[in-house]
């Protein structure tokens, strides 16, 4: 039996442990395990298959697709996107026999990022907000605002507009979004969307 609460959705194969605080509307999927004194905010989607580890904090309209895990560690700002697959890490040098869970190192994700399938964040490294992380890649530095990147190791390849369109800067460094007409600006390798 699938469980719907006052607040959020859960199938029937989920496991939602207690002390976690879910948000109104949020959707948990098959087979999804939501560990305790985790943080998930309203209107999330959480698809087949997704593990949330104590301590995570996802912010409002987070999409996490199937068979991600999200480790303690990791906080996700409101509208991010986690592609199918994607990958957290929390710990630089694991080994099977050296316990090291006081040595999680943290990782955010800034508002409206975008994670494509089967992309490795390694721990340590920040994800600016509306940066597009293109399938694959391998993160292993931080991410500007807006930056899109790609590869192994990850490398900065343009930047990206909020509507997830590529941006091209003219001679001014001044660039229009196509979709939302939205004017962005470069400016000592720092992009801002004019107001």
């Amino acid at each position: 039996m699938n469980v719907t609460t006052n607040n959020y959705f859960a199938h029937e194969t989920a496991i939602v442990d207690e002390g976690c605080d879910i948000g109104n509307g949020t959707k948990i999927w098959h087979f999804s395990h939501i560990m305790p004194n985790c943080k998930i905010g309203e209107n999330c989607n959480l698809g087949q298959n997704v593990v949330i580890s104590p301590g995570v904090i996802l912010g409002k309209n987070v999409k996490v697709q199937n068979n991600v895990s999200i480790y303690t560690g990791v906080t996700c700002d409101n509208d991010v996107f986690l592609g199918p697959s994607m990958v957290f890490t929390n710990v630089t040098n694991p080994r099977s026999a050296v316990n090291r869970r006081d040595q999680y190192a943290k990782t955010h994700v800034g508002e409206g990022a975008s994670i494509g399938a089967n992309a490795t964040i390694v721990c340590g490294h920040d994800i600016g907000k509306f940066a597009f992380i293109g399938a694959g890649a391998v993160v292993t530095k931080n991410v500007p605002d807006y930056a899109l990147v790609i590869g192994n190791p990850s490398r900065q390849v343009g930047w990206m507009s909020e509507y997830g369109h590529r941006l091209n800067f003219n001679e001014e460094n001044i660039a229009l979004c196509p979709e939302s007409g939205q004017v962005y600006k470069l400016s000592g390798g720092i992009v801002s969307r004019e107001k």
